[in-house]
């Protein structure tokens, strides 16, 4: 019997590597849990060539997590649960306790005013970075796959 990850649509008991961490919302937090998914995701060779991409986009996901979900509170946390399946299909998924958000209203970084903000530019960077990207639970999740 397949059993689904509670996290994704992967078979759990494919999964060539996962890991789940939680951090407190506070921008310090960022960079070493970065380092330690990554050097995760470095052992296991899943999405090997594309780690830049990753990098970046679980960067800008932690980000907006601390930034708008958190408010940058340590007293809040991020969870980040990374899985990576024998075909070599690397999900990352990042969830914060904040009110959420639709990505729909989001204005494009790359037209009009927008591109002169200094900010604003991290969902349009993870959904060009990675292969597919998924909000639920009213945008206080966002699913990040690459290939």
């Amino acid at each position: 019997m397949r059993r689904k990850h509670p996290h994704c649509e992967f078979d759990a008991l494919t999964l060539a590597a996962q890991a789940d961490l939680t951090i407190p919302g506070h921008i310090e937090a960022i960079e070493p849990a970065v380092e330690k998914i990554m050097a995760a995701v470095g052992e296991t060779g899943c999405a090997a060539g594309k780690e830049f991409e990753i990098e970046i986009a679980l960067t800008e996901a932690l980000a907006n997590a601390v930034e708008h979900g958190c408010e940058h509170d340590p007293n809040k946390n991020v969870e980040i649960w990374v899985g990576c399946d024998h075909d070599r299909r690397l999900l990352i998924v990042v969830r914060d306790p904040g009110p959420g958000f639709d990505p729909s209203e989001i204005p494009s970084p790359i037209e009009g005013e927008q591109v002169y903000r200094e900010g604003g530019r991290g969902i349009y960077l993870i959904n060009r970075l990675m292969d597919h990207v998924q909000h639920d639970r009213g945008g206080t999740e966002i699913r990040m796959m690459k290939r």
